[in-house]
């Protein structure tokens, strides 16, 4: 099997006799990890119900069986991926996913409601940890050029596939055995992964830089927290509540501060000259506003099928497995593509066909066929946000210095998250505002409908962004 050597600026620390690792199990590790971690953020909605029947959860606590979850891993993905430049990517790596399989464990078998939130809250950390060095591994270790794009591509492919089939994993799971295995599922897995990455991977880190930035990392964790805690109270206090408001302005005044903080600090977190390279600016924007509006297709989706047309749980699962396969064509077939026409044209290309399907998607009615209310509509949302996240990937995580790109892939999964968390709050506000508490199906599907043409306009925009700052051709970083 062929050997790539260690890339320059980082060195191996795993001692003299460690040889590069083999490209095969880096791609098979990072992708595994990206699966795991992506899969938990949707996979606990179908099991919900028999969550709260089991252990007695209130609503609320229903609520941050999700939120627990979202809000640690959003919060601390950045300081995850500067950790894996810092103290090593397989260590980090390796850190995360064993954090990861233990909180699942803890999570399956949870006796009383708090045992579950605070697993999932761990896995949240675990997978903040994890989600960084996954990509790190493919940017530090594959070749630049085609090698590393087929292997970003399939990342993105197997991200996008563990958040696609989230609802029919947990559906089947739920169904089949209980709603433990929702969680208990990851353990064999995760420990599988970690074997093989214990075994295969080999260390590099990034040697000139020698301490962590602590208040800055404390900054940006809880800005972002702060943030995210304030989105996630606006579905159930409104946008004009001083517990959304309050959180929200602490959040941004905690990231101003982080600003400050990183232009004085002689190792930051974030250099904040990274962002006069223009290729991570407009990429990092790209995927936020991108995630503004895909990230809840799933929601609704599911929604849709079980509230207006009745499907069960495993029927609403099994409905959007075309969706699921398209998201990861499209990002199976985008390397080919970027090849064609360029990583500028096909990112916008993906953004505009995701918008003409989210259009289409607008016009569902309580009586929709699933060929042309659900396959239809799906399959071209679906194969958009596919062809476009790849190239968006790519160029987010150009860098000419190795020891940095932890630090990318953390940014880019930082908007993402980001991105997604203020979209569903978002486009929520907007259906509950047209369906006025109203819950026949007619005024659901409306409501739904709403929610799409709002999503729409958020990827036009992102179009019309793109066309004017992504660059022409990937760039470096300066």
């Amino acid at each position: 099997m062929p050997q790539t050597a260690q890339p320059a600026g980082s060195r191996s620390i795993s001692g003299s006799g460690a040889t590069a690792p083999r490209l095969w199990a880096v791609v098979l590790a990072a992708c595994a990890g990206q699966f795991l971690v992506v899969l938990d953020v949707s996979v606990v909605n179908v099991a919900l119900p028999s969550m709260r029947a089991t252990l007695s959860l209130s609503q609320v606590g229903l609520q941050w069986v999700v939120n627990a979850y979202t809000l640690t891993f959003s919060g601390l993905m950045l300081l995850g991926g500067r950790a894996a430049d810092l103290f090593g990517r397989k260590r980090v790596f390796v850190t995360g996913l064993a954090l990861f399989t233990a909180a699942s464990l803890a999570g399956g078998l949870a006796q009383e409601p708090w045992h579950l939130l605070a697993a999932r809250a761990v896995q949240g950390m675990g997978a903040a940890i994890l989600a960084p060095a996954t990509l790190t591994l493919l940017t530090t270790s594959v070749p630049e050029g085609p090698a590393r794009t087929r292997a970003i591509a399939t990342w993105s492919a197997v991200g996008a596939g563990g958040g696609a089939a989230g609802g029919l994993v947990g559906g089947v799971l739920t169904d089949a055995l209980s709603w433990r295995w929702v969680l208990l599922i990851n353990v064999p897995v995760g420990v599988l992964v970690l074997l093989a990455a214990l075994a295969w991977l080999t260390e590099s880190r990034e040697e000139s830089v020698r301490r962590l930035d602590v208040p800055g990392a404390l900054l940006v964790t809880l800005g972002l927290g702060a943030v995210a805690y304030g989105i996630v109270r606006t579905d159930s206090a409104g946008w004009t509540s001083l517990s959304a408001l309050g959180p929200l302005a602490a959040g941004l005044v905690m990231l101003a501060l982080f600003v400050a903080v990183e232009a004085r600090s002689p190792e930051p977190l974030v250099p904040l000259r990274l962002f006069r390279s223009r290729a991570v600016s407009s990429a990092n924007v790209a995927i936020f506003i991108t995630g503004l509006a895909m990230f809840a297709m799933w929601y609704f989706l599911s929604l849709y099928t079980q509230n207006v047309l009745h499907y069960t749980p495993l029927q609403a699962g099994f409905a959007l497995v075309p969706h699921s396969l398209t998201i990861v064509l499209g990002s199976k077939i985008a390397p080919m593509l970027m090849g064609w026409i360029g990583d500028r044209r096909l990112a916008v290309t993906g953004a505009a066909m995701a918008g003409l399907g989210y259009v289409w998607q607008g016009s569902m009615g309580a009586d929709g066929a699933y060929l042309t209310t659900l396959l239809g509509p799906g399959v071209l949302m679906a194969l958009g946000a596919g062809l476009a996240a790849t190239p968006l990937a790519t160029i987010a995580t150009a860098t000419a210095e190795p020891g940095e790109a932890g630090l990318l892939s953390g940014l880019f999964g930082t908007g993402r998250t980001m991105g997604g968390a203020l979209g569903l709050a978002v486009l929520s506000t907007v259906a509950a505002a047209r369906t006025d508490g109203r819950e026949d199906a007619a005024s659901l599907a409306a409501g739904y409908g709403t929610a799409f043409y709002a999503g729409a306009v958020l990827l036009g925009a992102c179009v019309l962004f793109m066309l004017v700052a992504l660059p022409r051709a990937a760039a470096k970083t300066d």
